[in-house]
């Protein structure tokens, strides 16, 4: 059985498709991202399969269970933490977790044994009287996180759970991600930043509403044809210009920071000995800009 299956997923907002027919599975016990650029899908996606938002069309289930007809045991049964990290600043980082520990209708003796565990996972010990608005970004959102699996979720789902929040306390957070998925939890996250998914078992792109890849992080980058050569630049634009005024063979070219990203059949390779260019691994976003462009050529044909 997959921890989550869904199959022509779709939800319309009037005439506008914010999700179009994804269809995807994720094993259990490990780490999903759901990859794209804002407004691509991902937080749609999330909140239909939470039970949160009802689907215009398709289907899904959650460990077997169907998002739309069993939604309320769906909701027993997952964590989710979303992008507003959903804590009362007015109330103490313990209070805010006895809240929580409510609506999961912990019994007594397991609701106090599990809030002192989720303080000290959160790294709050000695904390716990303090004020929750008066907390930084990252202590706001581990506790956010800690809030979202008092009751020791199966499955959790993380919407954006490191926007706005320094570097270092990203590191952290994951680092609390891969502690749960070594547990046995099933965490789908979503995230627009790139370093976070090399992290993840697999990997979903979604761009405008459509799931356009979805495989292992190394799965995806071998799925790129061609070699990938970086050609750093002062003016990546111009260098851009030039090559492809030259007439030199090219599978694709787009500017990277301060370089050029061409992908070049091998083949091909000498003909660029003298741009002094070198041979790179493609990353993450190498990835994405292939299956986008992609994408874009199917729908163009």
């Amino acid at each position: 059985m997959w921890a989550v299956e869904t199959e022509e997923l779709s939800r319309t907002f009037g005439n506008f498709t914010a999700v179009d027919r994804v269809s995807l599975k994720i094993r259990q016990g490990g780490i999903y991202g759901f990859l794209g650029p804002n407004g691509s899908g991902k937080s749609t996606t999330i909140r239909m399969l939470c039970g949160i938002l009802e689907p215009s069309g398709g289907s899904g289930r959650i460990m077997g269970l169907d998002i739309v007809g069993q939604s309320e045991q769906i909701k027993a049964n997952i964590g989710y933490m979303s992008q507003k990290f959903s804590l009362y600043n007015d109330l103490t980082v313990r209070e805010n977790l006895e809240f929580y520990a409510g609506l999961y209708s912990l019994p007594l003796n397991i609701k106090n044994e599990r809030i002192v565990e989720m303080i000290g996972m959160a790294g709050l010990t000695g904390r716990e009287n303090e004020l929750t608005g008066n907390l930084s970004g990252g202590w706001k959102q581990r506790l956010a996180l800690g809030s979202s699996i008092l009751h020791r979720p199966a499955i959790l789902f993380l919407d954006e759970p490191t926007g706005g929040v320094d570097p270092k306390s990203r590191r952290m957070f994951w680092d609390i991600i891969y502690q749960l998925a070594a547990g046995g939890t099933t965490v789908m996250v979503t995230t627009h930043f790139m370093d976070e998914a090399e992290h993840c078992d697999e990997i979903g792109f979604i761009f405008e509403g459509k799931l356009i890849a979805s495989d292992t992080p190394s799965g995806l980058k071998q799925s790129i044809p061609g070699r990938l050569l970086k050609i750093s630049s002062t003016d990546p634009m111009e260098m851009m210009t030039e090559l492809t005024r030259q007439g030199l063979p090219m599978l694709d070219v787009y500017a990277q920071g301060a370089a050029v990203h061409l992908r070049v059949a091998e083949a091909d390779l000498p003909q660029y000995a003298k741009f002094q260019g070198k041979l790179i691994q493609p990353s993450l976003e190498d990835v994405f800009v292939h299956f986008v462009k992609q994408k874009r050529q199917e729908v163009a044909a």
